[in-house]
């Protein structure tokens, strides 16, 4: 509910604060006295764009700062998505600077309009005669029927489904989209892998066959160099190792003769150490070295593949070779996998499917049970709102897909007079018409809803002394369980409020300012007589008034 309400520097306000109370209230003034204004700065606070035509001296900012007791709301959820600092007694704030910027805060904390606006469309519902379209629209009929049914649960239930279940359809019709794509290129795919595993590919296989290449091309020359290179080491005469035999054993008889000698002969005996082994690997290498032209043909055809392979696949490494080959076995590998996943797919979105369809019907199904006792409730209320004749007809009729709130096509018909035809509310009720059904719909709401602070803007326009009455006596019934506001020139609706407030000017010099107050309850009485008979006040306007207050 709406605390308090601080408004300085705006329109012809120069500094107000006022504090209201649970009930139902309402604000009277004079035609011209700044009701609108009042209006005007609450809306700023709640959200509503601004210039600087809203201050009322441009050298100053325009402060507007509402308290709100939130507590029974159930807004903890938005405080935490929106990062803000939770208070059951929260305060917006609206500053707009001499410069024309306009800066929003919640709790002290920036926000951004829209956030603002979010936030205070949750806590105070506005209407007028020229703001009562949202009962022409189909998602706020639907809230009243599933309010009435309390769908709460299933369309909570409903929301979870569906939300999943477009989830599903999403990875569904990219598997989709995703097989017709790999089923173009499943046969270019295949060919190339195919191509790839005609090669047996492994790592550092392209630097051993160029070293085998190199080898098998030089077989002629690889064996003259072994060929000699046995001959120094193995000749009889002059070879190292029948040179070195003498020179062994010479320091055989020197390495008594003192440790130099004797460490000089270590080094021979390892150099004929490793004398030996070469001679033994040169043998090996002798024997195994031979032409062989087929094979060096075969070294030549893998080369000249993976030569290719690097040509086609823009790679110049074995490794780059594995790794596209492993590219393409996927590739193909989901193309043949890919239908298990879509019928997988399948198989859970029909599953969703069919629970969505059962929470859809048992939605419906309650909507149209509470339908006859909505119509009663309406026609009651209107009836003793002068339309006696008004009547409604609401169908439902099962839709073709699923819709945010369920699997339902609202038809909401008026007609105003009996004879007369039903359409649209939009195209068939006039203004005070549909502010009579807004009222008829909230106080009906009222009961099965917690519903935000309500301020209504003259809607008792244009009406009779006895239905206006009426319309007062719901907003005071309304009052018993909520916060309720009535701007009226009504004295019989203002005379219903629990607390009334006043909207006055006063015009001091060349400066007029607007200012409000509570009135006591001889204050009400004067006010209500004025209100009645005028500035001069009569005996039986004073009776009168007492008589309204009761």
């Amino acid at each position: 509910m709406l605390n308090q309400l601080s408004i300085q520097n705006y329109a012809l306000i120069d500094a107000l604060e006022v504090h209201f109370n649970q009930g139902f209230t309402t604000i009277t003034g004079e035609t011209g006295a700044g009701k609108s204004i009042l209006l005007g700065g609450l809306s700023l606070v709640l959200g509503k764009r601004a210039d600087l035509s809203a201050l009322k001296e441009n050298s100053r900012k325009c402060v507007i700062e509402a308290q709100f007791g939130i507590a029974g709301y159930g807004l903890q959820p938005f405080f935490k998505v929106n990062d803000l600092d939770y208070e059951p007694q929260t305060i917006l704030r609206r500053e707009i600077l001499p410069s024309g910027k306009s800066r929003a805060f919640i709790n002290d904390t920036p926000v951004t309009l829209q956030i603002l606006s979010s936030l205070g469309s949750r806590l105070v519902d506005v209407h007028s005669q020229h703001q009562t379209m949202q009962l022409t629209e189909n998602e706020f009929q639907f809230r009243v029927l599933d309010a009435l049914a309390d769908n709460g649960k299933l369309l909570q239930d409903y929301t979870i489904n569906l939300q999943e279940f477009k989830k599903v359809e999403k990875s569904l019709n990219s598997l989709l989209d995703k097989k017709a794509n790999t089923l173009k290129e499943l046969d270019y795919n295949t060919f190339l892998l195919e191509e790839l595993e005609k090669v047996t590919l492994r790592s550092g296989m392209l630097e051993a066959l160029e070293e085998e290449q190199e080898q098998l091309s030089n077989v002629e020359d690889i064996m003259l160099l072994l060929s000699q290179s046995d001959q120094l080491l193995n000749e009889e005469q002059i070879g190292l190792l029948a040179s070195l035999n003498g020179l062994q054993q010479a320091f055989q008889r020197l390495k008594g003769f003192g440790q130099s000698y004797a460490s000089l002969n270590e080094r021979i005996q390892a150099v004929r150490i490793e004398l030996d082994d070469i001679r033994g690997e040169l043998d090996t290498l002798k024997d195994g070295v031979e032409a062989d032209p087929q094979r060096l043909e075969e070294v030549n055809g893998v080369l000249q593949q993976l030569n290719d392979l690097f040509k086609k696949h823009q790679t110049d490494s074995v490794e780059g070779l594995m790794a596209i080959k492993e590219t393409l076995s996927d590739k193909v590998a989901i193309s043949i996998t890919i239908d298990s996943d879509i019928e997988a797919h399948e198989q859970q979105q029909e599953k969703i499917r069919l629970q969505l369809e059962k929470l859809a019907s048992e939605i419906r199904s309650r909507r149209k049970a509470v339908i006859p006792e909505l119509k009663k409730s309406l026609h009651e209320r209107m009836s003793s709102l002068g339309m006696a004749a008004a009547q409604f007809k609401v169908e439902i009729q099962e839709a073709s897909d699923f819709k945010p709130n369920g699997k339902d096509n609202l038809s909401f018909l008026f007609s105003a007079n009996k004879g007369s035809s039903f359409g649209a509310l939009k195209k068939v009720a006039s203004g005070g018409e549909l502010s009579r059904i807004m009222l008829t719909i909230k106080s009906i709401l009222a009961k099965y809803e917690q519903l935000p602070t309500l301020m209504f803007d003259e809607i008792d326009t244009g009406v009779s002394g006895e239905i206006s009455n009426k319309m007062g006596d719901i907003m005071q019934e309304m009052g018993e369980s909520m916060q309720v506001f009535s701007i009226t020139h009504l004295p019989q609706v203002a005379a219903k409020g629990a607390s009334q407030f006043k909207v006055f000017k006063t015009v001091e010099g060349n400066t007029t300012a607007t200012g409000m107050r509570l009135l006591t309850k001889e204050e009400r009485v004067q006010e209500l007589a004025e209100m009645l008979g005028g500035k001069n006040l009569t005996d039986s306007a004073l009776a009168h008034a007492k008589q309204l207050l009761g």
